[in-house]
């Protein structure tokens, strides 16, 4: 059998960028600032310009992130927080964290976006309900395309929602012509090492227009501390963002836009490919995706449970994002009010991701498209 295809292919990705890399990497060993080094600044600079955004805020994770932007905006006990099943579990364990409560808000059955007129009928439904007063919306850009911001501020406007998106999978992503990063009052990225634009470890961004969101999301970053190191204003965090992994994204910012070139040229292969042998991804209208993910629907579990099989024998790697939506994770069971989620549910027994790197050989994108339609055949 011919060599598996890779899933995600980071030492590909790492000898590509050698020469870009080692030199960012020997600075901050010379300087020795490993935290909140210079590096660290340089980067927030260039992303806040990159997607258009006044302010960036380096943190150590995107669940940081999350977190940091609801400990700002004082979320906590009583709170009800909407945010859609189908995601990573992350969007759903802050509230919980700060000890408000997730609603759970069914996805758009093409696109996987949080659907806006469930999460008008779920704002509704807590109203009415009383225990919890609607505070916040967090809206996921999934598996690299964005969400509906333009439906989504119009709900958040109309009932006094504080805004959050999260765009862990889809930083660089575009919609109606703007970057990602301005859309919510908030947003917080995430450069897990599998992202698109990933770190060699944890790291995330926080991006606001609001000079005073901006301030405080440093503070909170830093155990609250204020202008010295011994003045503590505020209940805070350490999340900070590493120098050396500032480092790493530096030297990576210069080639990202190459890489979502290549992914999106890859996704065009799949659609090709593969529209007659499975559902292939809808676009969000007029938008780029970031192509973090690219998952197919199978008619059934089952009939993902064969395909999945003989990918493997055929050497084609596969992941299910995601397998179990998160109303019916054992730990949000019990916050859950119910409430039927049908996509969600459905979503979650035929999605199947198959590779997209932007190391993937134009050899390895048709072996793949092969084999899906081979066993499909």
């Amino acid at each position: 059998m011919n060599r598996p295809v890779s899933f995600l292919d980071l030492k590909a990705q790492q000898a590509r960028i050698a020469h870009r890399l080692r030199p960012r990497l020997d600075a901050v060993l010379a300087h020795c600032q490993f935290v909140l080094g210079p590096e660290v600044a340089e980067l927030e600079g260039r992303l806040a310009t990159y997607c258009g955004a006044q302010h960036c805020v380096g943190v150590s994770s995107g669940t940081d992130a999350l977190q940091i932007a609801m400990m700002a905006e004082g979320i906590g006990p009583g709170d009800a927080v909407f945010l859609p099943a189908f995601t990573y579990t992350a969007t759903a364990e802050v509230p919980l964290v700060l000890g408000a409560t997730p609603v759970f808000v069914d996805v758009d059955p093409r696109t996987y976006q949080i659907d806006p007129a469930h999460l008008s009928a779920r704002i509704a439904e807590t109203r009415t309900a009383g225990r919890l007063r609607p505070r916040a919306l967090v809206g996921v850009d999934l598996f690299g395309q964005p969400a509906d911001w333009v439906a989504l501020n119009r709900i958040a406007s109309t009932e006094d929602l504080f805004t959050l998106d999260d765009c862990a999978q889809s930083f660089g992503a575009v919609l109606h012509g703007t970057r990602l990063g301005t859309q919510a009052q908030a947003t917080a990225t995430s450069f897990f090492p599998s992202k698109p634009f990933g770190a060699y470890g944890d790291g995330g961004a926080l991006f606001t227009d609001d000079d005073e969101r901006a301030a405080l999301y440093r503070i909170l970053r830093s155990h609250g501390e204020g202008t010295t190191r011994y003045e503590v204003l505020r209940t805070g965090m350490n999340g900070r963002l590493d120098t050396m992994q500032a480092a790493v994204l530096l030297a990576k910012l210069d080639v990202f836009d190459e890489e979502l070139a290549i992914r999106e040229r890859i996704a065009g292969v799949y659609d090709r490919r593969l529209s007659n042998a499975v559902v292939i991804p809808a676009r969000v209208p007029d938008s780029v995706s970031a192509w973090a993910v690219y998952s197919v629907l199978l008619p059934d579990e089952a009939a993902r449970t064969r395909l999945q099989a003989a990918l493997r024998e055929a050497g084609v790697p596969t992941a299910i994002y995601y397998p179990r939506p998160l109303h019916r994770q054992p730990a949000y069971a019990g916050h859950h009010d119910g409430a039927d989620l049908p996509v969600s549910d459905d979503l979650s027994g035929r999605i199947l991701a198959l590779p997209i790197h932007p190391d993937l050989s134009d050899a390895d994108v048709e072996r793949v498209c092969d084999a899906v339609t081979q066993a499909l055949g």
